[in-house]
């Protein structure tokens, strides 16, 4: 998303009305050799702006069905009936899907494939899918999810991560009787020695929410057969590649015979990464023969789309009376909610970044992604970096006002220069924190000892840092033998 780009285009209306900018510029596009540095123009930008663009929720084919989804109640039980008998018979219902409809292999997650397209034995959060239905009208498909009869036995929830990791905690998953779905360790150097010359030592706890990604677009798709046997799914998705290959193991399919198309995104930031209604809008279509939409009302979509991971982070930090970081410690937690979805990922990139640009010599980071029976927990924006790098950088202020340094002042002895080796073993060929620290100094109108900013108490602004995570690097997977042969 890139609102700049949104502002400069209403500046670039606004000057050509007034006649400050002839309209001609909008007519050519810089010669290829001068693209970086200057505007060019998008090639959806017209088809937005005037509404002509089609969404998935946009989308209609002959013969179309409409889908609905009954969804869970409750947070936490079993299913011991399930009646859809009625659905079934209601004139203008073509299909309904349960678990027993799926011909493969079940199951999916961007890293481990723990979610069920469909709650067969189990449902582990209010909201989760357990019968899809597709009829003639989306008021047809209405009526027949209220149709639908199903008998459960309680569990008890669990809904924080504090009492999810405690000895005898109801457990989400049984393969996983502590909880946990990812714990990602990060040692470097001796950090006991490392707080032993610390001449202050400063102990925080920081906490942060899940949060809603509330894109324009809710959820939405469109799966029709053709006339090959191909099954396509269009939808917003962030990620086909991988949702292609999460629907052949669940349809049984080759992958050649997986068609994924990426419909227009009204807005992601994340959210759509995470698989969670394409398989069994798939489904419907194969078993009604006919093309079948699903598009989320906005209580559904906030109900079951992925959030951000609420993460718990208990801080440690020892520092000499300079201001130089002697050790760290962090224990993160991350509520990844019933299912792993993204939370390796996140809980990878949380503990890559939380020593976040500083040339620490010791430290000790413990980030664990957690099972509960909240919604499940997905990618959001800077996927963990965020929630890491807000304990760090709200607890190196603290620790500034301690040592009675500026919060420039205690960045800049501790930042990394070139050639530093990070908490992860990467070494660093070249490090411009120094500069940006400068820029935003200078921009900021800061003041060492001043009592106010641009109008603002110190008290109540902060100094944070970011670190963008650019990507999940490369999955490459290679294979080799190696023999021994006698030779004569």
């Amino acid at each position: 998303t890139g609102y700049q780009k949104i502002f400069e285009a209403v500046e670039l209306a606004r000057d050509i009305i007034n006649g400050a900018v002839p309209q001609s510029v909008l007519d050519d596009d810089p010669d290829y050799e001068s693209y970086i540095g200057s505007n060019v123009r998008r090639l959806d930008a017209p088809s937005k702006v005037t509404g002509a663009l089609r969404y998935a929720g946009d989308m209609v084919v002959p013969d179309m069905l409409h889908l609905q989804v009954f969804r869970s109640p409750v947070a936490h039980a079993r299913i011991k009936s399930l009646d859809v008998s009625v659905a079934e018979a209601m004139q203008g219902v073509e299909a309904v899907v349960t678990a027993g409809d799926i011909p493969g292999e079940d199951g999916f997650g961007v890293f481990v494939h723990d979610q069920p397209t469909l709650a067969a034995d189990k449902v582990r959060y209010v909201g989760e899918a357990i019968v899809a239905i597709a009829a003639e009208t989306e008021q047809i498909a209405r009526e027949a999810v209220k149709t639908i009869k199903i008998e459960f036995e309680d569990l008890p929830p669990v809904f924080d991560v504090e009492t999810a990791m405690a000895d005898g905690a109801p457990v989400v998953h049984d393969y996983a009787k502590d909880n946990i779905t990812y714990h990602v360790p990060i040692r470097k150097g001796d950090v006991e020695k490392g707080f032993a010359d610390a001449d202050l030592i400063v102990e925080q706890t920081y906490e942060t929410q899940p949060i809603e990604h509330a894109y324009l677009e809710p959820e939405a798709g469109l799966a029709y057969e053709e006339a090959d046997g191909t099954i396509t799914v269009q939808s917003p998705s962030q990620n086909i590649t991988h949702h292609r290959h999460a629907l052949s193991r669940i349809l049984a399919m080759p992958i050649n015979k997986i068609r994924m198309i990426m419909s227009p995104v009204g807005g992601g930031f994340g959210g759509k990464e995470d698989m969670h209604y394409q398989g069994f809008l798939a489904l419907a279509a194969m078993k009604a023969h006919r093309p079948v939409r699903y598009v989320f009302t906005r209580e559904e979509s906030i109900l079951a789309s992925a959030k951000r991971h609420a993460f718990k982070t208990r801080y440690r930090m020892g520092l000499t009376k300079e201001g130089r970081i002697t050790a760290t410690e962090m224990y993160m937690t991350a509520d990844g909610g019933a299912y792993g979805c993204s939370t390796e990922g996140v809980m990878r990139k949380g503990a890559i970044l939380a020593a976040g640009p500083y040339d620490i010599p010791n430290v000790k980071i413990d980030a664990i992604g957690v099972y509960t029976n909240n919604t499940p927990a997905g990618a959001m924006r800077s996927f963990g970096a965020l929630q890491s790098e807000f304990a760090t950088e709200s607890h190196l202020d603290i620790c500034a006002e301690k040592l009675g340094l500026d919060p420039f002042e205690i960045r800049r002895i501790n930042m990394m220069q070139d050639g530093a080796v990070t908490h992860t073993k990467q070494t660093l060929a070249t490090v411009s924190i120094a500069d940006v620290l400068d820029g935003v100094e200078k921009a900021s109108g800061w003041a060492p000892g001043a009592p106010t900013v641009r109008g603002a108490t110190r008290s109540d602004l902060g100094l944070p840092g970011n670190r963008e995570p650019c990507t999940l690097g490369a999955r490459l997977v290679s294979t080799s033998e190696i023999g021994s042969e006698e030779v004569a």
